[in-house]
This record gives C-alpha cells, sequence and structure tokens, in this order.
C-alpha cells in the first residue's frame, strides 16, 4: 500500500441531514486551499464554503483539520461536513480528487491508523464490527475490544509466555552450574498457570464470536404441528402464514430474533411429508438442505398426536438422515390440547398461547454454549479462536512432553511459536496477505 494522500466518502450512500468526506496524507495543503481558499486552525469546526475546481461554490460546511500525528491515522486528516445528499458528497470528493489525491481503498484508513501504531489489529477489527453490531450487547462488546480489552488480555498472556520462555533459556545457559529448574516444579507450576489463563481467554472469545456471529436454528417438522406459529411467537410477530391446513409453508423463511442478546437466524422449513406436488416437494428438499447446514434444529411434535417423542415417525426419520453432530432441542407443542402424560421432549410448551417458550429461548441459548447472564467481554472472530487453539494446543504439548521426555530447548521453541500465535491476534506477527483480507472487508472510508 503506497502512502498517497487518500479520500473517500465516510457516510452511508443515501439522502442526510450531514455527510463527510474524509481525506488523509501529506497534500492536506493543497486541498484546504482548493477546497476552503483559507487557512484552518487545527482542532477546530470553521464554516466555510466548499469550492469546485472552478472556484465555483458546492456547498457551505464545516471544516475540521487534525494535523499529524494527533488524527485517527497518524497523518494529516482533513473532514468536510457538508449536507448529506448524494451529489453534494460526491462533487466535494471530485473537488478533493482534482487535486491530485486518490481514491482510498476499503478500510485504507484504519490500516494507516495500524500501521502507523494508532491501535492494534484486534482494536482496527472492533470498529468494523463496531458498525456492523446486530445488537446492543454486541455493540457493548465492540466497544470493549475497540478500548483495548482483548488486547490487554493477550498482551498479559503474551508476557507470562515469554517470561516462562526467558526463565527456560536462562537455565540452558547455566547447564553447567547444574542448576536443575526442572526438579524444582516451577516450570510445570509456570507452564500450568500459562495455560489455564489461555483457556480463560479462549472461553471469553468463544462468547465473543457467538455474540458477533450469532447461530443458525432451523425448525423441523411434519405439517400441522405447529412450526410457523413457534416462529411467530419467536419474532414477535406474524412472520410465518398460519392455517390449519397442511402444507402451507412451501419454502425457507428466515427471521432475525435475539434471545436474550444472542442474534439467531431462525429458518421456518416446510412440513415434511409424502407429496405429488412438485412445489411442495422442491420446499421439502430445501428443508432437509437447510437442515444439514444449521448450527442446531429444533424439532417439533404435535404432543396431542405423539405423547411420547418416539412414537413420532418424523423423529425417527431425522435421525436417519441427519448428522448426529448437529445438537436437537426436541419440543412437545400444543401442551394446551394434550391431556396425557408427555415423555421426553427437552421441552413442553404451546406456540398458541405462549407457555413455555421462555424455557425455550434459555434452551436455545444454552445449547450453542452462550452465557447469556453474563455479558462477553469484548468481540471476537473466527481468526482469534483458531490462533488461540494453536495455541492452547502447543501449550498442551508442552505439558506432556516435561512429563514424558522434557528437553529445555524444544521447550523453549514451543512457547516461542506459542508467542507467535498470539502476536498474530494484535497484528504483530500477521502475514500482509492476512491484513489485505481484513482490511479489504472494511468499507470504504473506514
Amino acid at each position: 500500500m503506497s502512502f498517497d494522500t487518500i479520500a473517500a466518502i465516510a457516510t452511508p450512500p443515501g439522502a442526510g441531514g450531514v455527510g463527510i468526506v474524509r481525506v488523509s496524507g501529506k497534500k492536506l495543503d493543497t486541498v484546504i486551499q482548493s477546497l476552503c481558499q483559507r487557512s484552518l486552525k487545527p482542532r477546530y469546526a470553521t464554516y466555510t464554503p466548499f469550492f469546485d475546481a472552478d472556484h465555483i461554490v458546492i456547498d457551505h460546511g464545516i471544516a475540521l483539520y487534525f494535523p499529524a500525528p494527533h488524527s485517527f491515522t497518524g497523518e494529516s486528516v482533513l473532514e468536510l461536513q457538508a449536507h448529506g445528499g448524494r451529489f453534494v458528497l460526491e462533487a466535494v470528493l471530485v473537488s478533493v480528487l482534482s487535486t491530485g489525491v486518490r481514491l482510498a481503498k476499503p478500510g485504507e484508513f484504519s490500516y494507516r491508523a495500524y500501521l502507523n501504531g494508532k491501535m492494534d489489529l484486534l482494536q482496527a477489527e472492533a470498529i468494523a464490527d463496531m458498525i456492523s453490531a446486530g445488537s446492543e450487547q454486541a455493540m457493548r462488546s465492540a466497544a470493549q475490544s475497540l478500548q483495548g480489552q482483548f488486547s490487554a488480555e493477550v498482551n498479559a498472556l503474551r508476557e507470562a509466555v515469554n517470561g516462562l520462555r526467558v526463565y527456560i533459556e536462562a537455565s540452558i545457559d547455566f547447564t553447567d552450574e547444574e542448576i536443575d529448574f526442572l526438579s524444582e516444579g516451577a516450570v510445570v507450576e509456570r507452564l500450568n498457570s500459562v495455560s489455564e489463563q489461555l483457556e480463560g481467554l479462549l472461553e471469553s472469545a468463544k462468547q465473543g464470536v457467538l455474540l458477533q456471529e450469532g447461530a443458525t436454528i432451523a425448525i423441523i417438522g411434519s405439517p400441522n404441528v405447529g412450526k410457523s406459529s413457534l416462529l411467530n411467537q419467536l419474532t414477535g410477530r406474524d412472520s410465518a402464514i398460519v392455517t390449519s391446513q397442511a402444507g402451507t409453508t412451501r419454502d425457507t423463511l428466515k427471521e432475525l430474533i435475539h434471545c436474550h442478546g444472542l442474534p439467531i437466524h431462525i429458518i421456518d422449513t416446510a412440513g415434511i411429508r409424502e407429496t405429488d406436488d412438485m412445489v411442495e416437494k422442491e420446499g421439502i428438499s430445501r428443508a432437509w438442505s437447510a437442515l444439514n447446514e444449521a448450527d442446531a434444529i429444533i424439532f417439533v411434535s404435535d404432543a396431542s398426536i405423539y405423547a411420547t417423542l418416539e412414537d413420532d415417525p418424523m423423529w425417527q426419520e431425522m435421525q436417519s438422515r441427519l448428522s448426529t453432530s448437529i445438537p436437537v432441542i426436541s419440543i412437545a407443542n400444543k401442551q394446551d390440547k394434550c391431556e396425557k402424560t408427555i415423555k421426553g421432549y427437552n421441552i413442553t410448551l404451546s406456540a398458541k398461547t405462549g407457555e413455555g417458550m421462555e424455557r425455550l429461548r434459555y434452551a436455545i441459548t444454552d445449547l450453542m454454549g452462550y452465557q447469556s447472564e453474563q455479558e462477553a467481554p469484548f468481540l471476537a472472530r473466527r481468526r482469534h479462536l483458531d490462533a488461540l487453539t494453536k495455541a492452547g494446543k502447543l501449550l498442551t504439548q508442552c505439558l506432556e512432553a516435561l512429563v514424558t521426555d522434557p528437553a529445555l530447548e524444544l521447550l523453549a521453541e514451543d512457547l516461542k511459536a506459542v508467542d507467535t500465535y498470539l502476536g498474530e491476534l494484535t497484528g504483530e506477527t500477521t502475514a500482509d496477505a492476512l491484513l489485505g483480507d481484513i482490511f479489504s472487508s472494511f468499507c470504504i472510508g473506514k
């Protein structure tokens, strides 16, 4: 990435009261003189006309100038606040580009902030996560990451790993004095402490990933067991058509809900049955596809017909066709119509009256491993879990090696590799190709 002066519209497309054009780089004196035709006092809001290349006024707005290094990117930054119409902002941007500035690439402002040490990679990712947060909980956790909560825990862990590594390497240097560091038990004790610290960080990261990504759960069952009614109860509105006629749902219907803060993509599927209707057959085929791709399944049975789960033939068919690795919540619906003793189901409820729905919501969060009673300390991504998992496996190998075949030189090298994995999180040991992938997913202007 070159360090030309860059510019982009930093606000979303569409009409609004205010829109922002952001500029970052070394050519700001030229831009300011051309656009504002006056000097700007640093870090003061200046009301000024904005001119195009022909010295014609485009709009009147606010100009903010932040000299390097005291800016978001660490470079000199100019923010031009104009009226938020599409053509107004495009005219301002064109005028900026006419001074020799180029259009910014996706995420380039944040990338420059990262390269200039204004934030680490975890904080940079938190910016994108905060923008795309799907719930208040996700937004709060992303804010924690942006403020450095995740980074602080990673850095504390790296400090512990490197402290142990220095201790071990010191023992290698003093072997002539026959100091047996291993027999003292300090290495094992400190290694166990580091491993526990990493395990705690990994569990927090898992909660952060769940909060960011959510989960996909598909509802399955025979026709007329109440799947669509269940969906409507979960969404709190009439998302699906509910009638007494079998086969009403012909296609998959996807809705986003929140269970105690956890985003859930819930999918209502066509009732599974034998049919000659070609449209319904296609819907059933799509239902099986959705079920195989889901993170979890809600199986719905009519308790007024099948008081015992094993009596429902649809349950037997699902067990034979779906992967056993997909977790399932079995539901006995229509308990308000059932006079028999209901057995074998995880949850008994009535989608018609709403009784038992709160138990289902807690069952969903428990099934996904989400701890709804406490806020995730930070938001996380799959790549973070991958790096932490690899580091954890290496630490486990280190502990096993200390028992079977203790070799201080190999232990020191393994701890160096652990530190490398942890460094990938903050960006200190991250490959340029990965950095490009991460920042290219950001929106232009950020």
